[in-house]
């Protein structure tokens, strides 16, 4: 059966449409249970309209992929141009459904080689972004990390969200509010106006 797909904006819609859909399934089934018929099902079309649009499920996974990675990017760019850069950067990276979502496309990753190569060129662009700003706060503010570079710390920034992700799907949460309490009270901590030349700077070191 052949089907024609819609025309103009009503076939971008369509576009969007599915990948919402693949996005819905991999956030609360798993990456195993997308499919082109579960996806039509959930998006509400012709299953064969998903053909139209993804030739391949390789294709769809890519789509869904990149669609939230630019979406991530523009939110991290709103967030570090705010007055608290690093608590914008921790609402972003930490956000559940985008952690979620990243554990399922690190294990669908060790699948597709794909999948791999596109979250590794996305994850180097995020967290050389990340690195730019860490430098220029803690500069701005005078804080002592005690010797961790803004290379570590963003990694250290970015790992909390998946481990705390990971735990959830076994149900896990010991330790939980422990751990975002302090990341909390260093958020407030870290919360301050630059220091200004002779000024005062209140930072990690005091």
């Amino acid at each position: 059966m052949t089907v024609s797909p819609p025309a103009g904006t009503k076939g971008a819609r369509t576009r969007e449409t599915l990948l919402d859909a693949a996005t819905r399934l991999m956030t609360e089934e798993g990456y195993t249970a997308v499919s082109t018929r579960k996806v039509a099902a959930k998006a509400g079309v012709n299953h064969a309209l998903v053909y139209y649009y993804f030739q391949t499920m390789d294709e769809l996974l890519l789509a869904v992929f990149r669609r939230g990675a630019e979406t991530n990017l523009r939110r991290l760019e709103r967030a570090l141009a705010g007055d608290n850069p690093l608590r914008g950067l921790w609402e972003v990276v930490s956000a559940p459904h985008d952690s979620a979502l990243t554990v399922e496309f690190l294990a669908l990753a060790n699948h597709r080689e794909v999948i791999r190569d596109e979250l590794a060129a996305y994850s180097r662009r995020f967290r050389r972004r990340q690195e730019e700003v860490l430098g220029d706060v803690l500069r701005a503010h005078g804080i002592d990390t005690g010797g961790l570079s803004p290379a570590a710390l963003t990694f250290l920034i970015g790992g909390l969200p998946r481990m705390l992700a990971m735990d959830d799907t076994l149900g896990l949460t010991d330790g939980h509010d422990e751990v975002l309490a302090l990341i909390e009270t260093y958020l407030a901590r870290f919360e301050t106006t630059p220091k200004a030349d002779g000024g005062d700077a209140r930072g990690a070191e005091g």
